[in-house]
């Protein structure tokens, strides 16, 4: 392998919803960089920060339709069993809930947890409270939606704002079928990700630990398993 090749291999590609952004803070280091060099330098490197923010790394998704992927980079904050919010219609007895909290510095890129059809997407509005506090669930701004799985019922996934999050994206609509680690939303800046699981799941994971969106096998359907096959995305 070339050292070219090795660079671009070794370079992350930055979303599209990013571009704009990467743009505002190089316009504004240019500026500053009129008043002071030193101020260039430092809107330069905050300006790398925010191309790194927007991320879009490829992932290996495993490819098994008992398997439940993280949605999100970033430590998994909570593992409980409880009521999904009333908006997603999951009804009113407790789920698994995994929750997946992201911090300024994790890839922001959302990715579906599950194969299935994208069948409820509800937006509520609410507060910025620290997206892991348990009640940010129910009182924080967030979007979610529901994916009806072929075997396993219907699976909730929630989108939290958190203390800096302003802005949620969803781009995938109600009807659309979406591939396991295919990506659905984005996050700016900081937030969480809640997973609600149907009876049946067993979750893989521990509090505290790192999860990787689309790769980090999460919860699992059934225990008898064989080898798992994963897909490049």
């Amino acid at each position: 392998m070339s050292i070219i090749d090795s660079v671009r291999n070794a370079l992350v590609p930055v979303h599209r919803e990013g571009y704009r952004f990467v743009a505002i803070f190089f316009g504004v280091s240019v500026l500053l960089g009129l008043i002071a060099e030193p101020l260039f330098w430092i809107g330069m490197v905050l300006t790398a920060w925010c191309a790194y923010f927007f991320r879009d790394p490829e992932r290996v998704t495993p490819l098994d339709d008992d398997v439940v992927v993280s949605p999100a980079d970033g430590r998994v904050s909570s593992v409980v069993r409880m009521r999904p919010p009333e908006e997603l219609g999951l009804g009113s007895d407790e789920m698994l809930r995994i929750s997946v909290f992201m911090n300024v510095f994790d890839c922001h890129v959302n990715r579906s947890p599950v194969a299935g059809q994208l069948v409820r997407k509800v937006y509520s509005k609410g507060s910025f409270l620290n997206a892991e506090l348990d009640k940010a669930s129910s009182e924080n701004e967030r979007s979610g939606m529901v994916i009806e799985t072929e075997r396993h019922g219907e699976i909730g996934v929630v989108q939290i704002a958190g203390l800096v999050a302003r802005r949620i994206l969803c781009w995938s609509d109600e009807g659309e079928m979406l591939d396991t680690g295919e990506r659905f939303g984005l996050i700016r800046f900081g937030s969480r990700l809640d997973v609600f699981l149907p009876a049946g799941a067993r979750s893989l994971v521990s509090v505290g630990q790192t999860a990787i969106a689309g790769e980090t096998m999460l919860a699992e359907f059934g225990s008898a398993k064989g080898p798992v096959v994963s897909r490049r995305d």
